[in-house]
This record gives C-alpha cells, sequence and structure tokens, in this order.
C-alpha cells in the first residue's frame, strides 16, 4: 500500500508526536508498505510565533499536488493542523480523496496557556479541520470523551508504544565499562557517555525526581520544580522557558536535550519521574520512564489518567508532593511490567486498520492536475 502522511511536525523536532511517526513509518516500510512523509524540511519555512525552534512550511499547495499527483496514495493520513496538515486537507477535500487524522496535542488548551484566548475558539476551529476525517486517531479514551463533548463523533482509539529494549532497568554495557575505556567500543553512544561521566563525576542527594520532555509554559513545570523534596530535581529538555526557569531554579540540574540513548540512563537513575503537565493527550516520556523503572508522579489529568491509571506503576494525586513522596515506596518492577503492554507494533497495526483506503476515478485524476488552488472549503 503507498501511504501518504503529511505532518507539519518531524525531525530534527524531539517529540512524541515525531517519535510516534517514526516508529510506526519504520514498521509500515518493513511490512512491505511504501510510505512517503510530506513534512518541513521539503519546503521554505519560517519559525513559529512563541515557538522559533518549530519550522512552519510557506504555501505547501504546489509541492502537496505534485505529491498527491506523482505518487498516487492508497491512503493519506493528515498528523497536524498547521501549514502541511491544513495544505493537505484542503486538496483531499478538493479532490474526493477520503483521509484520516490525528489529535496529537491539545492544542485549544496550548494556545489558551500561551495566548489566553478562549479554548472554544480554537475548538472550533479543531471540529472544523477533522470533522471530514474518516478516523480522527486519538491517543487516549479521556481525550476521546473530551472530543466528543466539542462535538468531534468520527475519533478512535490509537494507543502508542515503547522501545522496551532501549528503555529498560538493566544496566547498559556502556555503563559497566566506562570507568576504564568508554571509548574502545564502537557502539558506544557519545552523548551517553557523556551524561555518565558527568553523573559519575558528581555527588547524587537522593532521592532523585525528573522530569524529562519540552520546557514550555504548557508543561506546567513550575508546579514541580517549587515543590519542597528531599533530595534532587532533575530536569532532562529543553524549550523556549528553559532559560526562564533555569535562572528561577538554579538548584534543579539541567541538563538540556539528550538523545535516546542518554535519556535512558537517567531514567534508571531516577527514583520518580515527575510530570506536572495538565494538558498532554497522552506522554510518551511516561512509558519511557516506567518501562526504564522509574515509577510516576502526576496529577489525575488526561494523559496520565489512561497511561498510568489505576495501575499501581505510578501515583496520580492533585497534590503533586504527596504523589512524589508516595511514589518513592513503589517496587521499580511493576511500572517496568505496565509498560510492557503498551508495543510500537500494536500502535502500527492498529494505525493501518483505521486507514481511508482511496479509489481514483477520472474526476479525481483531473482535480488533482489542475490548477486552481484550494482556498475554501
Amino acid at each position: 500500500m503507498r501511504i501518504l502522511i503529511a505532518t507539519d511536525a518531524w525531525a530534527p523536532q524531539v517529540n512524541g508526536v515525531v517519535q510516534t511517526l517514526s516508529q510506526v513509518e519504520n514498521r509500515l516500510i518493513t511490512q512491505g508498505h511504501e510510505v512517503r512523509v510530506i513534512h518541513p524540511g521539503l519546503f521554505k519555512t519560517i519559525p513559529c510565533p512563541t515557538y522559533p525552534e518549530i519550522r512552519l512550511a510557506v504555501w505547501p499547495f504546489g509541492r502537496l499536488r505534485r505529491e498527491l499527483r506523482e505518487f498516487k496514495p492508497q491512503a493519506v493520513h493528515i498528523v497536524t493542523e498547521g501549514p502541511i496538515g491544513l495544505g493537505m486537507r484542503l486538496l483531499a477535500r478538493y479532490a474526493g480523496l477520503p483521509f484520516t487524522t490525528a489529535y496529537h496535542t491539545q492544542f485549544p488548551e496550548y494556545v489558551k496557556a500561551r495566548s489566553g484566548i478562549p479554548i472554544r475558539f480554537t475548538a472550533a476551529l479543531l471540529r472544523w479541520f477533522h470533522k471530514p476525517s474518516r478516523a480522527v486517531m486519538v491517543p487516549t479514551q479521556s481525550v476521546i470523551d473530551t472530543l466528543k463533548s466539542r462535538g468531534l463523533n468520527n475519533c478512535v482509539l490509537w494507543q502508542r508504544g515503547v522501545d522496551l529494549k532501549r528503555f529498560n532497568p538493566d544496566k547498559s554495557p556502556v555503563s559497566k565499562h566506562l570507568s576504564y575505556s568508554p571509548c574502545e567500543l564502537a557502539s558506544d553512544d557519545p552523548q551517553q557517555v557523556e551524561l555518565l561521566q558527568r553523573l559519575n563525576a558528581c555527588s547524587v542527594e537522593k532521592p532523585v525526581f525528573l522530569y524529562a520532555g519540552r520546557v514550555a509554559v504548557e508543561k506546567n513545570l513550575e508546579a514541580f520544580l517549587s515543590l519542597e523534596l528531599p533530595g534532587e530535581k532533575w530536569i532532562a529538555g529543553d524549550g523556549p522557558a528553559r532559560k526562564a526557569l533555569e535562572k528561577q531554579f538554579p538548584e534543579a540540574r539541567w541538563f538540556g536535550m539528550l538523545n535516546h540513548a542518554a535519556l535512558s540512563e537517567i531514567y534508571k537513575r531516577a527514583d520518580v519521574f515527575v510530570f506536572p503537565s495538565l494538558t498532554d493527550t497522552f506522554g510518551l516520556v511516561l512509558l519511557e520512564a516506567m518501562a526504564s523503572g522509574c515509577p510516576v508522579a502526576a496529577f489525575p489529568v488526561n494523559g496520565p489518567l489512561d497511561v498510568v491509571g489505576q495501575s499501581g506503576a505510578g501515583v496520580l494525586d492533585w497534590n503533586l508532593k504527596n504523589a512524589a513522596l508516595s511514589a518513592l515506596q513503589i517496587d521499580r518492577e511493576r511500572p517496568r511490567q505496565h509498560a510492557s503492554t503498551f508495543t510500537w507494533e500494536n500502535c502500527a497495526s492498529q494505525f493501518q486498520g483505521y486507514l481511508a483506503p482511496i479509489v481514483y476515478s477520472a474526476g479525481t485524476v483531473r482535480q488533482l492536475t489542475g490548477h486552481k488552488q484550494p482556498l475554501q472549503d
């Protein structure tokens, strides 16, 4: 099957959307499908307002039309609501092509956190965007319920996965031989070795409470960093709020952006993974931490409620300090066992099953080879 994926989120961005797409793409290709990903790197881009690390494609219609005409996909999936996603939606509607979409981000809540714009306005835009989709793929049931309450009744559950080989509680080969010659093995990851050397060279006061992910206002990091907790607070990640938060909370250890090899090491060293976000749809980092044997402390909101729930792999409490301290008592085998129920193979299988097959007609071909720009729905 020829599958075209249109997304405004792609490498070098590091987030759950890109991670999910990469994992699904790899497994679809392994199964023999031909996958074409249309991403911002193929276009002239401008920085996203308030988040310059994210690049937005400028007027992508020409390239998108050409990709549809030449690749002739048998299924189209639209990942995001940005310029590329919007352009593909308009083109697909114009040509009468069925398509699926995904809801990865609590966009109305994020916009409200950054700009103060009421949720009802952006929720109406999202309802317009996703309503023609044959299936809106959503990561958790609680988010499906939220979207249904906002008028979207075409949502389906698309669960996520975790790489259990990469993220595990076992001592890594690198850490075992690090003390004598880390550069002798070609498989060593430089950032992983550097992180381990840094941790081994410093005195760590236990317990360690860790957050990993984007450092941005919508992640509600102040709720974690302002807690009075024993031991240390560690932050792994980067984003537009890092500079201000690092200045406000200098007592925390700031590790910056880490690749998966280094991140796997920091999960192993942490005692509790603290997730203060109130607006995430899922939170892949929750799975990564649990797969590494690290219990979770979070608020009882969408995302943690679905990923952790009543599994015993973490503590969900509106008092985040109580959650963090209580999570210290959890046996580290329990979060590992719970995380093992989430696989990327199942995620890719669900994705493929939801796709809407395209049957081409002469009229569809004429639409795709025309020159009229689809400026309105």
